[in-house]
């Protein structure tokens, strides 16, 4: 459920809060390029602070048994903010970019907590489809959301609702309202598990006691080597793909001259896809192992980069933004629940911040690259191709990873026969 929460932030973000930020808080006629910049600075600015402070976040949740805490705070912090970006006036710039930063951040940070509890609450049987649930109904919830938005842009003025402007603030309000409601359920219901050596410090004890399980943590990546290149693999393909995500629309308006209405409606097709995908390469990593099932996945990305040389027509882009849709979340829950297994008991938020880390750490590099090349080629179609080596790169340094865990200690609560027996 909190998939299915804050996925209506990250799907509204890429469609209605970057249509606010850059036509209503700053206008071109006004502002010039202060919106684009003002973007992308402040998604830059969230990221990196998310990949600093993830670790350090995540050793504090682990030693004092707060993970559950923590997700209520950021989830809900990020709520708040969200809201607030459609209720503040778009005159207040300052408040809003404030806000949105603050957003944005708060998501970063969430996830890396919730991701932690994914290796308490299921055993290893379990943890490809629980993983591939959430994702996939994260992907079908940001869809419904999207959806609603789209009517409210659309039809807005048979709710009394004139301006655009004031539809895009109803559409940020709805993004606020529906991740923290939807984020209730995990609040409510997941629990830490019990840390023998958890203690009641007081915040500067824990933060600095946290500083050391960083730094233990980082050293600990040194002799387990498998856990080592998978993070650094993680780093090179996830970067990959996001790029493939946020640039996609840049190859179909210049290379395919499609309208802005069609692209909604490939975005809106690849969150309901997106679901199905990952239940069935979830069961497959059941079948054929974590591994080998990610590899899969990689090869089939190289095939559609490769395939977009060739994409000339608009119901070939539809064919490979299915393709994208069906790998796209089965990519990312098998991820995770491949981090998952290869992570210490009492450990998961700690560890879990690294793997957070390793997905931003190079979250600049994809997307520097794709630009690079379209201002010195010119075209899209190339720009879209070059990505290549993140994907060759991660997948080399998955396939050089030994199968196995950091350690031998189990991974799933005491006698714990299914997740409604591991949920309190």
């Amino acid at each position: 459920m909190y998939d299915w929460a804050n996925s209506a932030y990250t799907t509204l973000l890429i469609t209605v809060l970057v249509a606010y930020i850059q036509r209503v808080v700053f206008p071109v006629e006004q502002w010039g390029y202060t919106g684009a910049v003002v973007w992308a600075w402040g998604i830059s600015l969230s990221m990196f602070l998310g990949a600093v402070l993830s670790p350090l976040v995540g050793a504090i949740a682990d030693a004092r048994a707060s993970k559950r805490r923590w997700l209520a705070a950021t989830a809900l912090s990020g709520a708040v903010a969200s809201i607030l970006l459609g209720i503040v006036p778009p005159q207040m710039y300052v408040v809003i970019v404030i806000l949105f930063v603050m957003a944005n951040l708060m998501l970063e940070l969430s996830l890396g907590i919730y991701n932690g509890f994914l290796p308490e609450i299921v055993d290893e049987k379990q943890i490809n489809s629980a993983s591939s649930w959430g994702y996939g109904l994260g992907y079908l919830g940001g869809g419904i959301a999207l959806l609603i938005a789209m009517m409210i842009l659309q039809f807005g003025h048979l709710l009394g609702i004139e301006t655009m402007s004031a539809r895009l603030r109803c559409s940020l309000v709805l993004m606020g309202i529906w991740w923290g409601i939807f984020s209730l359920p995990a609040i409510v219901v997941l629990r830490d598990q019990p840390n023998k050596h958890a203690e009641q410090r007081s915040i500067r004890d824990a933060i600095r006691h946290s500083f050391g399980d960083v730094l233990q943590t980082l050293r600990s990546l040194r002799v387990n080597v498998p856990l080592a290149l998978f993070l650094v693999g993680f780093l090179f393909y996830n970067d990959g793909v996001q790029t493939i995500i946020s640039q996609a629309s840049t190859f179909a308006l210049q290379e395919l001259s499609f309208p802005e209405a069609e692209l909604m409606a490939v975005i809106l097709m690849i969150q309901f896809l997106a679901l199905p995908g990952a239940l069935v390469i979830g069961k497959c990593a059941d079948w054929f192992g974590q591994k080998r099932t990610l590899l899969a996945t990689l090869a089939v990305w190289i095939g559609v980069l490769v395939a977009a040389l060739f994409i000339a027509s608009k119901i070939g882009f539809w064919g490979m933004a299915v393709v994208v849709a069906f790998v796209l979340g089965g990519t990312q829950s098998v991820s995770r629940s491949l981090m998952a297994t290869m992570t210490p008991m009492g450990e998961s938020a700690k560890y879990f911040g690294f793997f957070n880390l390793s997905g931003k750490a190079t979250s600049f590099l994809g997307t520097f690259l794709f630009g690079l090349i379209v201002a010195t080629s010119g075209s899209s179609r190339l720009a879209i191709f070059g990505l290549l080596p993140l994907f060759v790169i991660g997948m080399g340094l998955l396939w050089m990873m030994k199968d196995g865990h950091v350690d031998e200690a189990p991974r799933s609560p005491r006698n714990a026969k299914s997740l409604k027996d591991a949920v309190p």
